[in-house]
């Protein structure tokens, strides 16, 4: 069937693992719904992470004269709101469409750049009122899990890796691109006017928001089915991925929001010197990712993901290496090197998820079950285990906040002790792939890789 045929804004007849509709007209629905997704996902990112930028810039010479301590419950907040609606984010799509959801989601983002902007402007402004808005700005969180969701569902399983790669990295970007904003405005206006960053947002959101009322769709088949999450938290897959994305994307998203504060409590940097180089670890780990996407496509998820573990750790390493030394330099080499390889995490990792329920539908076929029936319920399931993962995930990156919190809390703190923790945890990530997910086959004694892969035409997990 016509895969664009529509019914208002539904696209009814769904099945990208058609190789003909797919090469006729599926691909080129995919791309506009992924490239009015990317904006979306990288709107929502911006307004998530801005407060990264905006506690740069509290000061008392604006009459905000709020403690480290402060700072870091700031960035804290959205954070963890960001991570508690991914869950329903995800859920959303599948009941009320993607284009529906993405509208939706994309206009609210509104409401806390709206509220930034009034009230840094407003001196002596109670800790309690930023910190309200700061969680209605973690709505732009649970944009990334409804995003993800709906995108599998448009890509056939071979090309899920490249695209959610795309589609993550290009939502990433506004983690970088606020911050870039934020030095743009210090380096132009001064380090006294951070409503402009958010004020820069608001036209932004009406044009994407307008847009994807225009030009995305529904997909049809891949409506809720009922059960589908409750089956997903019942997938021991679900936990392992999860605990994985806690030490790519909680990696990536923590350290992103915190860079700039560690910064400045750490070293002593000013406000210019801190925004000149946080966004470059940002900036490098979105750019990463779809390349994440693509080596998972090529050689298997689960072997980049174990790699990558194995090389945060060593970055992690040369961190305590440059906060022992007291060098600047070396300190953000480091960063620089572990915001890339959460980057390259984050695209491998998300690609195991439908490559392991896919493997699952093939198991079920070869068993006697209708293999339409099999791949249908891999593609919900997956749409399930990504808003848990990215709920999950999230969470890594409060985690990471509070460990900051913590290690700098007090006059005179270091990073020491949270570099270590990080460290022993990316230790335990690199046990868990290989265990789980490389150990070898009990037929054959073969690695669950690309080799493997190969010769069965199993999906790359």
């Amino acid at each position: 069937m016509n895969p664009s045929r529509r019914t208002g804004r539904w696209i009814e007849h769904w099945d990208p693992e058609n190789e003909h509709l797919w090469a006729t007209r599926g691909r080129r629905v995919a791309r506009r719904n992924l490239a009015l997704s990317i904006a979306s996902e990288h709107i929502g990112f911006s307004v998530w992470s801005m407060w990264s930028v905006l506690v740069l810039f509290m000061s008392p010479r604006i009459g905000l004269p709020f403690t480290p301590d402060e700072k870091f419950l700031l960035v804290v907040t959205p954070t963890l709101v960001g991570a508690a609606l991914r869950i329903p984010y995800s859920h959303a799509v599948l009941r009320f469409g993607g284009r529906n959801w993405t509208v939706l989601a994309t206009a609210v983002l509104l409401v806390p750049a709206c509220a930034a902007t009034h009230f840094v402007q407003r001196p002596g402004t109670p800790l309690w009122v930023f910190l309200l808005i700061a969680a209605l700005g973690g709505v732009g969180g649970g944009n990334f899990a409804s995003s993800m969701t709906n995108i599998t569902a448009f890509y056939p399983q071979r090309l899920q890796g490249w695209a959610l790669g795309l589609n993550a990295g290009g939502g990433n970007l506004g983690v970088a691109v606020v911050q870039l904003l934020g030095l743009l405005v210090i380096a132009v206006a001064g380090d006294t006017h951070p409503s402009y960053v958010a004020a820069c947002y608001l036209p932004l959101i009406v044009a994407v928001s307008l847009l994807c009322a225009l030009r995305m769709d529904n997909l049809a088949p891949v409506r809720a089915e009922k059960g589908a999450q409750r089956a997903a938290l019942g997938s021991a897959h679900t936990w392992w991925i999860s605990l994985l994305y806690v030490g790519t994307f909680g990696s990536f998203i923590g350290y992103g929001f915190a860079f700039g504060l560690v910064l400045q409590t750490q070293f002593g940097a000013s406000p210019l010197q801190a925004a000149s180089y946080t966004f470059l670890g940002p900036l490098l780990g979105s750019l990463s990712r779809p390349f994440g996407g693509r080596l998972a496509d090529r050689w298997g998820g689960a072997r980049v993901t174990a790699w990558t573990f194995a090389g945060m750790a060593a970055g992690t390493g040369g961190l305590l290496l440059a906060s022992r030394a007291g060098s600047y330099g070396l300190f953000i080499a480091a960063f620089t090197v572990l915001f890339v390889l959460t980057g390259i995490g984050n695209g491998s990792t998300y690609k195991m998820i439908p490559a392991v329920f896919a493997e699952e539908a093939g198991r079920e076929v070869t068993a006697g079950r209708d293999a339409g029936e099999a791949f249908a319920r891999a593609r919900r399931r997956s749409g399930a285990v990504i808003g848990i993962a990215g709920a999950v995930g999230a969470l890594g990156g409060v985690a990471v906040n509070l460990a900051f919190r913590a290690a700098y809390g007090s006059e005179g703190g270091s990073g020491t002790p949270a570099f270590l923790g990080f460290l022993c945890f990316y230790v335990v990530c690199v046990v868990v792939v290989r265990t789980v997910y490389l150990r070898p086959a009990p037929d054959d004694g073969d690695p669950l890789g690309p080799s493997r892969v190969r010769r069965r035409g199993a999906s790359r997990v």
